[in-house]
């Protein structure tokens, strides 16, 4: 990768010796002039990531390549160096699109901290433009990655999509299962037919069972007409059955019966009907110890189980911490009409340093939130107030010293975040990313049914 390229414009000859040893010990790739017309030349001919121009200068001064060069390269960063710095000037220039005002005589950390985060903007705007490109591109469901070990899964999914095999997907809480399951289905040959979703964890038994197999009219006490079931009405497509470890002991057997004889019974019907379905499955707990332990079937998880796709967490995939961020950003942006462009060096710093055990999910309410408060163009530090004091992965220790498992970090983390919000089940699930039944199951598995840690 190209070192950014730096043009650097200032009549003295002394100002540009001290700037070209600043920036090259950088490691950026450095040309200077002291002549601005000789420098409306070089912008126009070399594209260049950052400009660093003097205001007062004879025949062409700051602000003449301050608009030459954004009518050029929109893109370009520009930033104002001046030794006669008035408030009107600096309005001025900023209203012009500048991105920094640095008064002379400058401090040279004062330099590096305004090029570091010109630059930074001008990447941020750049992998924002990408992924809006890539969005446009893309057929229905895209999945945002740069991460080797996402775009190899993907690569696979691409792959078991064209078959028409049950597929079993893994991963945390906030990972994205449901997408990743749109986007087997949407690149399947079963693309054409419908994609029914249920989350198996929020329904009773029977509820699950009317969702499911549907019923026939007067089947029970109010059923005054005929229902489809979400496997029948999925004819043609693909169901995807969330949270399916949640299914009791007799929906796990009805279901084997469904995913063996390729029918269905509907409630208080007599004949079976026969069905065209792929099966999509998910869930977030260990499914192999479960079926160690007998909490589920294991001729079921050989029928649903033929591939399995496991999502990493987001932890594991620090290269899209930001780049996620900086999408959600420009969606939400949007979403409100408010002119929050970029995120500050600060907040990219704490959001990868962040272990996210709610994952995709979390990162996106964060934001979400981040945009509500912010005022201005730029995201700060203030605007992630669930983020400021948290432990990051470095804190992810355990007493003795020894690192934590991710179990031991994931209790932690639920139990602060209860603490901070006053034991409020809802809002310590919004803040986590996860709904609340999803945080119930949380609190029962690490014992903090009480909200707070037990001893």
């Amino acid at each position: 990768m190209n070192p950014p390229k730096i043009l650097i414009i200032d009549d003295e000859q002394a100002a540009i010796r001290n700037l070209q040893h600043i920036l090259g010990k950088e490691g950026y790739e450095v040309v200077a002039t002291r002549s601005g017309q000789n420098a409306l030349k070089l912008i126009e001919q070399h594209r260049f990531d950052l400009v660093l121009t003097d205001l007062r200068m004879p025949n062409v001064d700051g602000m003449e390549l301050l608009r030459r060069s954004k009518q050029v390269s929109p893109d370009t960063e520009v930033i104002m160096i001046t030794g006669y710095a008035t408030i009107s000037s600096a309005v001025s220039a900023m209203k012009m699109g500048a991105c920094h005002y640095v008064i002379k005589p400058y401090k040279l950390d004062e330099v590096r901290k305004a090029v570091r985060e010109a630059l930074e903007k001008r990447q941020l705007r750049q992998e924002s433009t990408d992924l809006k490109e890539r969005l446009a591109k893309a057929q229905g469901v895209a999945i945002l990655t740069e991460d080797p070990g996402m775009r190899k899964l993907l690569d696979t999914a691409c792959e078991v999509a064209q078959s028409d095999c049950s597929v079993f997907i893994t991963g945390e809480s906030g990972t994205g299962k449901e997408l990743l399951a749109r986007f087997i289905h949407e690149r399947s040959p079963r693309a054409a037919g419908p994609l029914k979703a249920v989350n198996c964890g929020v329904f009773t038994e029977d509820l699950l069972a009317n969702e499911l197999f549907g019923h026939e009219k007067g089947a029970f006490t109010g059923a005054d007409r005929h229902k489809i079931g979400l496997i029948e009405s999925a004819e043609g497509g693909t169901l995807f059955l969330d949270e399916v470890t949640e299914m009791t002991p007799a929906m796990q057997v009805k279901l084997l019966r469904v995913l063996q004889e390729k029918e269905v019974l509907p409630l208080g019907a007599t004949e079976p009907v026969k069905i065209n379905v792929r099966f999509l499955a998910a869930t977030n707990r260990d499914l192999t110890r479960m079926v160690r332990e007998g909490g589920f079937r294991q001729d079921l998880y050989f029928r649903i189980n033929v591939m399995n796709l496991h999502l990493p967490p987001l932890s594991e995939r620090p290269r899209d911490i930001r780049l996620l961020a900086q999408f959600f950003l420009d969606r939400f942006s949007a979403a409100m009409s408010k002119p929050v462009r970029s995120l500050a060096p600060e907040v990219l710093t704490r959001l990868e340093d962040y272990s996210f055990p709610g994952n995709v999910r979390e990162l996106e309410n964060i934001i979400e939130r981040a945009v509500v408060l912010a005022r201005g163009e730029r995201v700060e530090l203030a605007h992630l107030p669930e983020l400021t004091g948290r432990a990051g992965r470095a804190a992810a220790r355990s007493e003795s010293g020894g690192l934590q498992s991710l179990d031991q970090q994931e209790r932690l983390h639920i139990g602060r975040v209860l603490e901070q919000t006053g034991g409020n089940k809802s809002k310590a699930a919004e803040i986590l990313g996860i709904d609340r039944v999803s945080l119930w199951r949380k609190l029962k598995r690490f014992n903090l049914e009480s909200g707070k840690p037990s001893a």
